[in-house]
């Protein structure tokens, strides 16, 4: 049975939840979102620190950390801004680090929005 997990960020007019738990696992996936449901379309640094912290607050929501975090997906409009995004994702991981992919991609749903991330974390 799944599971709803409230990370305290508002529901959007897409129809989707923001984390989902089952059978100990972990779903979500986060972009730069603030708590008013706005979109940061500031520099990649602020947009990664946000959406990694907005990571961070599902994990806990849902009884874990982000030791948990078992395999992250980044997508980001610019392949150069990976040194910037790898530098933010050492604040909140350290070794040994989840599996990660990252992908280059043409365009994310909101204009100036510039990453989104997948993550799956084993939760007891």
């Amino acid at each position: 049975m799944k599971q709803i997990i409230d990370t305290g960020l508002p529901a959007l007019k897409q129809p989707f939840s923001w984390a989902v738990k089952a059978t100990g696992i972990l779903f979500t996936a986060h972009g730069p979102v603030r708590s008013d449901g706005s979109i940061d379309t500031g520099p990649i640094g602020q947009q990664a620190r946000l959406t990694f912290s907005n990571l961070q607050n599902a994990v806990q929501a849902a009884g874990g950390d982000l030791d948990d975090v078992t395999q992250v997906l980044i997508y980001m409009t610019d392949v150069a801004d990976m040194a910037e995004i790898d530098a933010v994702y050492r604040e909140f991981f350290k070794a040994p680090y989840p599996n990660r992919s990252s992908m280059g991609v043409v365009a994310l749903v909101v204009p100036g929005m510039k990453m989104e991330i997948v993550a799956y974390a084993a939760i007891a």
